[in-house]
């Protein structure tokens, strides 16, 4: 499996996590999320998992409001509430 964007595979064989990292930055908030092969039993169930989390923020971050150019707290609660039921 490779990377792909804003997903990034971490396979090292001498740390104890292997999985996929979702890393997204829009107007100037960074959200980050690591998907464990372990927690969701395997390399592709949690590639699945992490590209649903990615797609919802995407469409979340789309539809949002722009607050002097940031997005607005409302977003962001939004988006942590996706990364954290993932």
């Amino acid at each position: 499996m490779k990377s792909k964007r804003n997903l990034t595979r971490f396979t090292y064989e001498n740390t104890a996590f292997q999985g996929w990292r979702l890393c997204i930055s829009r107007n100037g908030a960074t959200f980050t999320k690591y998907f464990s092969d372990k927690q969701y039993g395997g390399g592709k169930k949690a590639l699945e998992a992490a590209e649903a989390a990615l797609g919802n923020i995407k469409e979340t971050i789309a539809k949002s409001r722009k607050v002097e150019g940031k997005l607005s707290d409302t977003t962001l609660r939004k988006v942590e509430k996706i990364l954290s039921n993932a």
